[in-house]
């Protein structure tokens, strides 16, 4: 009997050890950096405030809030809420924001961006500024870049997060 009792000991403490390691596996998953890419589609909400320059031509300042949905290479959905302010010269010139994509399960990843829009086209960077659920605390950097698109009121990107988190 006591060797049978032994032996189940050990079994049961082979069990708690493996269902241990498996659960801190589990829980830092998305610990760590993750990189994640997907395609973006935005456009303006109204109202959108569109103010032109004195005695300088083509000289346009912008401020607006925004919406999109973003379609990741893993399969998620995300909508982005933001809000944006562009300072253009004959449709070119620099912009910054704030956003923040949800995920179905309620995560979230906000950012700050900066960008530039020249020629038609549009290039900017994220710096993430915090997250919530499997993205609790994040930090990191990102990137944009549009697409050329035949929509008239909505502008397609390619877009990447390296997402730490603790």
């Amino acid at each position: 009997m006591a060797m049978e009792d032994t032996h189940m000991r050990q079994s049961l403490c082979g069990i708690l050890i493996g269902a241990a390691a498996v659960v801190a596996t589990s829980s830092i998953a998305f610990a760590g950096e993750q990189k994640l890419e997907f395609k973006l589609v935005t456009r303006l909400v109204n109202p959108t405030t569109v103010v032109e320059a004195a005695n300088i031509e083509g000289q346009t300042m912008i401020a607006s809030k925004a919406v999109g949905v973003a379609y990741f290479k893993d399969g998620r959905v995300a909508s982005k809420d933001f809000i944006l302010t562009l300072d253009l010269r004959n449709g070119s010139g620099p912009y910054k924001g704030y956003s923040t994509y949800t995920f179905e399960d309620g995560s979230s990843i906000t950012a700050s961006f900066t960008g530039e829009r020249k020629a038609g086209e549009s290039h900017g960077i994220y710096t993430i500024l915090s997250g919530t659920g499997i993205y609790a605390n994040a930090t990191g950097t990102g990137s944009f870049d549009s697409v050329p698109t035949k929509f008239k009121d909505a502008i397609l990107y390619d877009g990447k997060f390296d997402v730490k988190t603790p």
